[in-house]
């Protein structure tokens, strides 16, 4: 395996670490609500340190990934993240189970600026290898429910977090013999040939500015929430028709294995169609499907889930794409930062939200009256974007 192809696979894995970590805790949660230990919101709240740390770090990250080695970087994040869930592991109380996922979002938080940045540059498609990439982080988010019950089920809660945390301990190892540092200076500037620029108007980067802060803080929530929400959501669809969480945990799981396959497609339609019509598809679909879901029971709620997750999954590469064509090198770290700060950040309230959101008679109801409206956000926030397709070539030219 060449430098290069050991540095995807890496990224790739790395993704989809970052994801599955910060996914851990919540699958513990539904466990302990259904042993009676206690109320699922308020079992659930600890996991909102690490969503915090999650966010708050991906900026300080995005600089040092501009200004250090990314490659490095990279190596830190592995490392780092496997010691933090190995001391999270071995938590005897709620406090000490918060320090653990705190610092298990920070270093979790340096994967979005610094591997994604170095994705874009990796030399292939852009849209192809971020929505490859986007696969990988999003198996991260449906084998955290499957891997956890099971984990649970069998050695107990401690092991969902010592036997992941191992794996990716020797994944740093790994990384660091196999994976050559980097040997080239980044460009300084943005390059100035583009067979296919976007239209030049005074307005259009801040449109595009405007664009990215809207739906990275409400596109944001909606990935969070759901991704956190949803193997309680089966649970309580299935809770007396299919046995044991791991039954209910498969569930989530096997939607958002399926759901992240999305991201294949809207990868490589990047390329094909303009990213406003792209955003503008996948965010309207949303509306509809969060209202059914209110009403849905048992498997018409896994249809629903199923696609209401491919729109929210299809959306990432085309988010990322579009960073990618008009951000510089040497700049792209930082832009991504910023962009990930804002949807980690908002992300941070979904443990809160998920708590509010339900209640015993209804529900999620009120819920996902929310995120259809944070849809709309969406859909609106897409006709900021240019209508012109990003050709290939351009995005090329704009690493």
């Amino acid at each position: 395996m060449n430098g290069n192809r050991a540095r995807l696979l890496f990224l790739n894995v790395g993704h989809a670490y970052a994801h599955y970590f910060m996914l851990i805790h919540p699958t513990v949660a539904v466990v302990l609500e259904r042993r009676g230990q206690g109320d699922y919101g308020a079992l659930l709240l600890p996991a909102t340190a690490g969503f915090v740390a999650f966010a708050a770090f991906t900026l300080p990250a995005g600089w040092l990934g501009d200004r250090c080695s990314r490659h490095g970087m990279m190596a830190v994040m592995f490392l780092g993240l496997g010691m933090a869930s190995l001391l999270t592991g071995l938590a005897s109380g709620p406090y000490q189970m918060a320090a653990g996922l705190f610092l298990m979002g920070s270093f979790a938080a340096i994967y979005h600026p610094v591997g994604i940045a170095l994705v874009a540059e990796s030399g292939a498609s852009v849209g192809q290898a971020l929505g490859v990439n986007g696969v990988w982080g999003n198996m991260g988010v449906a084998a955290a429910p499957l891997l956890t019950g099971l984990f649970i089920g069998m050695l107990g809660w401690q092991a969902a977090f010592l036997v992941p945390g191992a794996l990716c301990l020797a994944s740093g190892v790994a990384y660091l013999a196999l994976v050559p540092a980097e040997r080239h200076q980044r460009e300084a500037a943005p390059v100035t040939a583009d067979p296919m620029p976007t239209p030049a108007s005074t307005a259009l980067p801040g449109r595009i500015l405007a664009y990215l802060a809207i739906t990275a803080l409400m596109g944001g929530l909606v990935f969070a929430v759901m991704t956190v929400v949803l193997p309680k959501v089966m649970e309580d669809a299935f809770s007396s028709g299919v046995s044991g969480l791991v039954s209910a945990a498969s569930l989530a799981s096997v939607i958002f294995a399926l759901a992240s396959m999305a991201q294949l497609v809207t990868g490589r339609a990047v390329n094909r169609v303009s990213p406003r019509q792209l955003m503008l598809l996948l965010a309207l679909v949303q509306v509809p499907l969060f209202l059914l879901m209110g009403q849905a029971e048992q498997w018409w709620l896994v249809v629903l889930s199923l696609g209401l997750m491919l729109t929210v999954f299809g959306i990432i590469p085309v988010q990322d794409a579009i960073v990618a064509r008009h951000a510089a090198s040497g700049w792209r770290a930082r832009v991504y930062a910023v962009k990930y700060v804002l949807s980690l950040g908002v992300g941070a309230l979904a443990v809160p939200i998920v708590a509010w959101g339900f209640d015993p008679a209804s529900g999620f109801v009120r819920l996902y009256l929310l995120l259809a409206a944070c849809a709309v956000g969406v859909a609106v926030a897409a006709l900021l974007l240019p209508s012109q397709r990003y050709r290939q070539a351009a995005l090329n030219e704009s690493r």
